[in-house]
């Protein structure tokens, strides 16, 4: 099990635009998908992109049963998504709160397409087509803004609903805080 460190807004790797992957089933990848797995766990996440671990490839990670950070998200499979395209299925957005394990401690309420299909590659070179909707949606748009450099911060439109997690959701921290877990 390795853990990575995240990196943290402000960090320039993180605005940098990721490359593609070019080889499938390759030990290499095979052990930045187990270090971004065992990095995302770690931490409580809903997902990770290999660009906040400091990798700048077009690998992203999702996916969980429950999560403390999103207690009212229904559960997404776990997904490994390389070489992604997304496609809005609808002009329909929503705004809604978010956060990430790369600007911790911080939630903001971003707009999204509420419902897409994705398309991209598992690790073997397996195609992935799925439309989608709503968090998983969300989740998707978000860890894939990462391969292009964006952060969720950039994409607010209404900067009085951004601030400190333990401010905007006091009882989302007090019941993390009371089951040992890190809120990111």
């Amino acid at each position: 099990m390795t853990i990575k460190q995240v990196l943290k807004m402000g960090d320039p790797k993180l605005l940098e635009v990721a490359n593609p992957v070019e080889q499938f089933s390759t030990s290499a990848l095979d052990k930045l998908i187990q270090d971004m797995k065992d990095t995302m766990n770690s931490l409580d996440g809903a997902g990770l992109a290999a660009p906040q671990i400091g990798v700048g490839l077009q690998v992203v990670i999702f996916g969980f049963k429950e999560n403390q950070r999103y207690p009212d998200a229904d559960e997404i499979p776990f997904t490994v998504l390389i070489n992604p395209h997304l496609t809005p299925l609808s002009d329909e957005m929503e705004e809604g709160w978010e956060g990430c394990l790369s600007v911790p401690g911080l939630r903001g309420k971003v707009p999204r397409y509420t419902h897409l299909r994705y398309q991209g590659f598992d690790q073997y070179g397996q195609v992935i087509d799925r439309q989608v909707e709503s968090f998983h949606a969300r989740v998707v748009q978000h860890e894939c803004d990462h391969l292009q450099g964006i952060l969720y911060p950039m994409r607010i439109r209404d900067f009085r609903t951004f601030g400190f997690t333990e401010v905007l959701f006091p009882e989302l921290v007090a019941a993390d805080r009371a089951s040992g877990g890190n809120m990111g």
